[in-house]
C-alpha cells in the first residue's frame, strides 16, 4: 500500500476498545507506514464522522458499540453478511469517496469458536444466544450458516428479540427476558453478545442451573478477559470461551481491505493485546 495508512475505531465510549493495540502491531510487523486510532463518536455525530472519513484520508474505520446499527444504515453499500445481521462493524472507503459497510463479527466468532472449542458440533443442540443487537445478529448469521440448526434468542427488551428473529427468519425464535434461565435447558451453546459483564457495566443476571454441564459458554466481552458469567460457567466445569478470540478473528477482513495484507493470528498478536488488558 502506497502513502500513510490511517484508520481507526469509532466508538461512544471508546477507552475499552483494544482495536489500536492488535491493528498496531500488525502495522509494526508488516512494516506498514500507518496509524490506527481510536476515535470517540456520540451517536447524533456518527453519520458526520463517518462522511469525513474520505476527506481526512482514512481508508476505513471499525464500528463498536452503540453504532453498528446505526451505521449499516448510513454507509452506501454493504455486503450480504451486514443485510443480514443489519449492522456493520468495518467500514471501507472506496477510491470514490463512498462508504461501504460490511459485518466481520459473525465470522471473527465463529472462528474464535472452532480455535478455542473443538468439541463445538453444530446442529446439536439449540443454541441459547443473550443479547439482540448488531453484535447478536452477525453472530446468530454466522452460527446459522456453520450449521446451527436451532436459537433461541433472548433479550433485555423482547420486543428487539420478535424483530431479530423475523429478520433472520428459519432456525431462530424469541424466548422472553423473564424466561431467559429456562432457555437455557438442553441448550450446547451459551452466547453473551450484550454488553453486561464488561467493565464499568452491570453482571449479566442469569441462573445457569438449567444449562448442561458440557455446554459451552461463550462471552464476548473481553474487558476482563473472565466475566462472572465465564467464572460462573468455570466454576461448575462448562468449557468457556472468552471475548478475546472473536476480537482478534474479526480484524483479519478490516486489515486486509485497508491495507492490503492478510494478517496472521498468532501468539506475538495475542500478547501484545493482552499487555493492554487489565489483570
Amino acid at each position: 500500500m502506497k502513502g500513510y495508512a490511517l484508520a481507526g475505531v469509532m466508538g461512544w465510549p471508546i477507552d475499552h476498545s483494544r482495536s489500536p493495540a492488535l491493528h498496531g502491531y500488525w502495522l509494526r510487523r508488516y512494516g506498514i507506514d500507518g496509524a490506527y486510532v481510536r476515535l470517540a463518536v456520540p451517536p447524533e455525530r456518527l453519520e458526520s464522522a463517518l462522511r469525513a472519513l474520505s476527506s481526512l484520508g482514512f481508508a476505513g474505520c471499525n464500528v463498536t458499540v452503540p453504532h453498528k446499527e446505526s451505521a449499516f444504515r448510513l454507509v452506501d453499500h454493504t455486503d450480504p453478511a451486514a443485510r443480514r445481521a443489519r449492522s456493520v462493524n468495518l467500514v471501507i472507503v472506496r477510491p470514490d469517496g463512498t462508504l461501504e459497510g460490511r459485518s466481520t463479527d459473525g465470522w471473527g466468532f465463529v472462528q474464535s469458536l472452532v480455535q478455542e472449542a473443538p468439541g463445538w458440533t453444530p446442529g446439536r443442540a439449540p443454541v441459547a444466544l443473550i443479547g439482540a443487537g448488531g453484535a447478536a445478529g452477525a453472530i446468530a448469521a454466522a452460527l446459522l450458516d456453520a450449521g446451527e440448526t436451532a436459537i433461541r434468542i433472548v433479550n433485555r427488551t423482547d420486543a428487539r428479540s420478535v424483530a431479530l428473529v423475523r429478520d433472520l427468519g428459519g432456525g431462530l425464535e424469541a424466548w422472553p427476558w423473564s424466561l431467559r434461565a429456562i432457555a437455557l435447558a438442553g441448550c450446547h451453546l451459551l452466547v453473551n453478545a450484550t454488553v453486561l459483564g464488561m467493565a464499568g457495566q452491570a453482571d449479566l443476571p442469569l441462573d445457569l442451573s438449567l444449562l448442561p454441564a458440557n455446554a459451552i459458554i461463550a462471552d464476548i466481552v473481553y474487558v476482563p478477559l473472565e466475566t462472572s458469567l465465564l467464572a460462573a460457567g468455570r466454576a461448575r466445569g462448562n468449557p468457556v470461551v472468552g471475548g478475546l478470540g472473536m476480537l482478534l478473528h474479526q480484524a483479519r477482513p478490516a486489515f486486509r481491505a485497508w491495507f492490503g495484507i492478510d494478517p496472521a493470528v498468532d501468539e506475538g498478536l495475542r500478547q501484545a493485546v493482552l499487555a493492554t488488558l487489565p489483570r
